[in-house]
């Protein structure tokens, strides 16, 4: 490990990558202790505890914890991930960005282009409702906006635009000049910035006597067992052989060798948790807001914990996961392309039979890893509430009379740990670490692993 960051600081043109990337990230993080003017933060972040477990705080914990203190970085870099998810599925339906995007080079500046457009029309719709909701928010009959009106409407949708464009540009100059996707370690950074305080607090319940130091064990185990989980997966894949047919061009003999395509278990990555956490906190968010009985039991059914909340939670996912799958993954594209260069899976026959092969194996690798993302995501719940078996029908009442407490309460852990946040933390750093041992390899030097290149979350 030591020669590991010693040899990183060796390499000159290394070392001003991984430097420059420490200075984008700081930068990031001055931005994150800058608030919007008009603001009322102790109001605000009220507001925010008391809805943490709704779409709000994952929104918040996705922002670094930058919408509970409505920073100029409140919006995040949600709005770019939006902008790039709807581009990639307009790619499917649209036939003028799906021949964009398979012109190389060209095409992805033009598909970044409206991707960059999209994020800013985003920000502009995203920042007019979060500037209307700010003057509506009172939380104990605390306003959270000192001097409401359009003067304190035009700065919001000002501040929070140039900021998500802001951490746009970061997140570029971090892909092109430093280490990493820079989108991703964005994201990185304000999740890990924000587990270390409420980790911090999780520890000092063993001074008020709500964590015991069996807990603590517990934690620590069960969380070190997760991240080995996730890598081991992250990296499994599914190699389906593939040989290339001889040919002659000229006096020169082509192909004859083999290969493999490598088919990874978790496809989707952390876009169908992603959508499902969406899907599922948004009506609980809204129904939270209308004052009606109706609407304060169907808020409640899909609280964390809840019965209802984890069934439709799992079931989301699976769905998202097939779907998402199905967008960014085409086995007929596969096929044609083995069949072009003349290649083909051995026993398989070319052109329909290889796609229908290659769709069924992919379909019970995406069943596995639909499986692996609702056993990550479910998690949290397990960690910060327990499940609420006693809500059930019939057997609720029993269920909460057999099983032991820690399951029906939780750990009483503080933060939010698993789910989207252990996925992104993890699989940042496995490509972070994945493209410093490439730089270091191609130079002739020792790798983190002495065994082997670590791989990525793309190989």
């Amino acid at each position: 490990m030591i020669t590991f960051l010693r040899n990183i600081f060796v390499i000159p043109e290394l070392r001003k990558r991984v430097v420059f990337t420490f200075l984008m990230l700081a930068v990031y993080r001055i931005g994150s202790q800058i608030v919007i003017p008009g603001i009322n933060i102790e109001a605000l972040q009220q507001f925010f505890e008391q809805n943490k477990e709704t779409f709000l705080g994952f929104l918040d914990m996705f922002s670094g914890r930058n919408m509970s203190r409505m920073t100029i970085f409140a919006l995040g870099i949600m709005p770019y991930i939006s902008a790039s998810i709807i581009l990639q599925l307009l790619q499917v339906v649209w036939p003028y960005l799906e021949r964009i995007s398979k012109e190389g080079e060209l095409g992805r500046r033009k598909i970044t282009q409206y991707t960059r457009y999209g994020t800013v029309l985003i920000c502009l719709v995203q920042a007019f409702g979060i500037a209307i909701a700010l003057e509506k928010m009172n939380p104990s009959g605390l306003p959270v906006v000192l001097n409401p009106g359009w003067g304190f409407r035009f700065v919001a949708i000002l501040t929070l635009t140039t900021g998500t464009v802001f951490i746009m540009w970061l997140g570029e100059q971090i892909s092109e000049r430093g280490i990493g996707n820079g989108i991703s370690l964005i994201i990185f950074a304000g999740i890990v910035i924000g587990l270390v305080p409420s980790a911090v607090r999780t520890v000092q319940g063993l001074g008020t006597g709500d964590m015991s130091p069996i807990k603590i064990l517990f934690l620590l185990a069960l969380m070190l067992a997760v991240i080995g989980f996730i890598v081991f997966v992250e990296m499994g894949q599914r190699r389906i052989p593939v040989s290339y047919a001889k040919r002659i061009q000229g006096r020169r003999m082509y192909g004859g060798q083999s290969t493999f395509l490598p088919l990874k278990v978790n496809t989707g990555g952390v876009i169908p948790i992603i959508f499902a956490s969406s899907v599922i906190t948004f009506p609980a968010t809204i129904a939270g807001f209308i004052n009606h009985p109706i609407a304060k039991k169907i808020a409640a059914q899909l609280g964390f914990g809840m019965p209802l909340y984890t069934l439709l939670y799992v079931t989301s996912i699976i769905f998202f996961t097939y779907f998402y799958v199905s967008i960014i993954f085409n086995p007929q594209d596969v096929a044609d392309n083995l069949q072009k260069h003349g290649g083909f899976i051995p026993g398989i026959r070319a052109g329909k039979n290889t796609s229908a092969y290659i769709d069924n194996v992919l379909s019970k690798l995406t069943f596995v890893g639909a499986v692996y993302l609702a056993l990550i995501a479910l998690i949290p719940e397990f960690l910060m509430t327990g499940f609420r078996f006693q809500a059930l029908p019939w057997i609720g009442d029993w269920l909460d009379l057999v099983l032991p407490g820690f399951i029906k309460e939780g750990l009483g852990v503080q933060f939010y740990f698993g789910g989207t946040s252990i996925l992104i933390v993890v699989g940042v750093a496995m490509d972070t670490v994945q493209q410093i041992e490439a730089q270091l390899t191609m130079r002739n030097y020792d790798s983190f692993s002495r065994k082997g290149r670590i791989r990525g979350r793309r190989g």
